[in-house]
């Protein structure tokens, strides 16, 4: 077929509303999704950046990835770095995809939540210590090894940790050093110091949502590069 005649059926086929096929969805073109039928994506155009998209897709009997909702999203101050290689007190948020051990909060759980709730009191703890045994792990009250200068103090965090969920990131078997305390959860005044966050309506709908019976993760990456989420 000559050019100008290929050129004139691909405009024929657009105006008769049969243009190029949509992409696949993002969960489908990612290189491994957790296994379970539930993903949040956390994507930011590139790792400098401070905001991004974060979106929620349950995957149907018949394998197809659907989107429920999704949501602009705040990073770390210092954009996005390799989860396998970032450094505690950088600001920065991890990449990678990561398990999601359960929800907590300021608030009770919102209406609905099936996900493991956990409420914050005033002798909650986030330890951040190096040093103790307790790191990167909620101790309440705070662990005596644990110093209250390396620790987050959950209640003092009044707005962003209303809801929130646990990432998963340095968590099962936590490396010094790393990183610790890295949650999904409500915006604050700006960036983060290396979370991800969401308006508040938006952490709600992702709490009533999420399945424990269904193996949620996050996959958190940019849109290209080396920390594409796609090449997870």
């Amino acid at each position: 077929m000559r050019p100008g005649a290929v050129a004139l059926a691909v405009s024929s086929l657009i105006a008769l509303g049969a243009g190029p096929p949509a992409p696949p969805p993002l969960p489908a073109r990612m290189a491994d999704t957790g296994g379970g039928t539930q993903l949040i994506t956390a994507v930011a155009p590139e790792r400098a950046s401070t905001t991004g998209t974060v979106s929620w897709w349950d995957r149907g009997g018949d394998g197809r990835w659907v989107r429920r909702g999704s949501a602009p999203a705040r990073f770390g101050a210092n954009g996005l770095a390799a989860g396998a290689s970032r450094k505690q007190g950088t600001s920065t948020t991890p990449t990678g995809l990561y398990g999601l051990p359960y929800a907590f909060g300021i608030k009770a759980a919102p209406r609905g939540t099936a996900y493991r709730y956990r409420r914050v009191h005033r002798d909650s703890w986030w330890c951040q210590d190096n040093d103790s045994r307790s790191y990167n792990r909620w101790s309440e009250p705070r662990a005596a090894d644990c110093r209250a200068a390396e620790a987050e103090h959950l209640i003092t965090y009044r707005v962003q940790y209303a809801h929130a969920l646990v990432i998963g990131f340095n968590y099962a078997r936590p490396v010094r050093g790393r990183g610790a305390g890295i949650f999904l959860h409500v915006n604050g005044r700006g960036a983060t110091a290396g979370c991800v966050s969401v308006p508040g309506d938006a952490m709600r709908q992702i709490l009533t949502w999420v399945d424990p019976a269904r193996r949620p993760h996050i996959a958190v990456g940019t849109t290209s590069g080396k920390t594409a989420v796609t090449r997870l």
